[in-house]
């Protein structure tokens, strides 16, 4: 078994780990177990005694404390699952050795290219050993960067007695890419006080504050007949979802926004005459915001169906996750900590928000303060995904930092 952080990741992202958005189990698809397992017997060969895989498809460890203070319990968290945006079966990495710069033609399908222009961190890339795909899947990056570097590092606080520190709970999740990814977590089992998830991007980079995340099924039900006898008589529900969908404001689609700004995402239709069905996901980083999105939504369905008596319709809202700056802001310690852990291993820190959620999402607001540390890697979900090793390399010595300055500072 080799213990680098990227021979590990190799070794990770060639194991097809893809969650199901329709499976009603847990964890949504039994291969996730495959690594599971694996991560649990590297990590019991490294020293995490403890270590093992659950029924639900979690991953637990602990690293006992080497000092007497009394140092709060951190947790290290990364998702064991890739993205069912695109493919992740059978995962050819690439490993560009000192990277010189320019595009990067990916080799099983020369049409798809990372272009310096569109991926600029690249241009910090220059010397780097950059991993991609060949271009027919995704990496898996996201996150099996992070589940490299928190072993990665586990093996090193474990070999070196002199890096002093508290306990240190180790965390890999199943189904995180479709919102499932803390359902059966065992907080008592975990036993930690604060966390930090590793599935950023950028080296450097802390983010404290994540979108506010509802997702909305508006079911429509028509008035169906015989279409030679339809006139004046049937309501198709096809056309009055239809109808929904292209009134949706385009300044508030994912396509158009950036930065703080919120989202109306519709990301599935079907229907028949008589019934259809929308699925739409409602994204803002406060709770007013996002809060009048979903009126605005039903301010819509309501104008839509004016045209359509003989219809109805009914809107479900379901919480996803919420904003974890709400939580972390009453615990400024947790994100100061990861400021200078990041100075110490030789970076400037870049503190910033996700448009988007992680795990610590919900764990913030499940009593386990949360924020999430990059990973290094970029292009998440597509075929054009890449990381750097020596971005990986740095995470693995933020994490080492970290756990020493909580035990400094204990």
């Amino acid at each position: 078994m080799t213990d680098t952080v990227l021979s590990r990741f190799l070794r990770y992202v060639v194991i097809d780990t893809q969650s199901d958005p329709t499976s009603s189990s847990q964890p949504t698809t039994e291969k996730q177990k495959d690594l599971g397992r694996l991560l649990a017997a590297e990590l019991k060969a490294i020293g995490v005694e403890d270590a093992h895989l659950d029924e639900h498809g979690y991953v637990y460890g602990t690293i006992p404390a080497n000092t007497d203070k009394a140092v709060p319990v951190i947790c290290f968290c990364s998702h064991m699952d890739t993205a069912p945006d695109f493919s992740g079966t059978g995962v050819k990495p690439q490993v560009i050795e000192n990277y010189r710069g320019g595009d990067i033609t990916l080799p099983g399908d020369p049409s798809r290219v990372i272009r310096v222009a569109e991926h600029p961190e690249l241009l910090n890339q220059i010397g780097h050993d950059v991993v991609t795909t060949d271009g027919t899947t995704l990496l898996g990056a996201d996150d099996k960067a992070g589940i490299a570097e928190i072993i990665t590092a586990a093996a090193e606080i474990i070999a070196n007695p002199a890096i002093r520190h508290g306990t240190i709970k180790i965390l890999f999740t199943p189904d995180e890419e479709v919102g499932r990814g803390v359902n059966r977590v065992d907080l008592e089992k975990l036993g930690a006080d604060i966390a930090y998830t590793l599935d950023g991007e950028t080296a450097g980079h802390v983010e404290d504050e994540t979108f506010s995340a509802d997702g909305v099924e508006i079911e429509i039900t028509g008035v169906a007949i015989h279409p030679g006898f339809a006139k004046g008589r049937m309501e198709n529900a096809i056309r009055i979802a239809s109808s929904i969908i292209a009134r949706l404001p385009q300044h508030m689609a994912p396509e158009t926004t950036e930065g703080r700004e919120g989202f109306l995402h519709p990301t599935d239709l079907e229907g028949s005459m008589e019934k259809a069905r929308i699925s739409l996901i409602v994204r803002d980083f406060t709770l007013e915001g996002l809060k009048e999105k979903e009126a605005l939504l039903e301010d819509i369905v309501k104008d839509v169906l004016r045209a359509y008596p003989g219809s109805s319709y009914r809107l479900t809202v379901t919480e996803q996750y919420r904003n974890m700056k709400e939580v972390l802001d009453r615990n400024p310690a947790i994100v100061e900590h990861a400021l200078e852990a990041i100075r110490r291993a030789g970076m400037e820190p870049v503190r910033g928000s996700i448009r988007g959620g992680t795990d610590g999402s919900r764990l913030s607001f499940m009593g386990l303060p949360c924020p999430n540390l990059f990973a290094g890697g970029h292009a998440f979900h597509s075929p054009l995904e890449w990381v750097s090793r020596q971005d990986m390399e740095k995470a693995v010595r933020t994490i080492v930092e970290l756990a020493q300055i909580w035990e400094e500072r204990a």
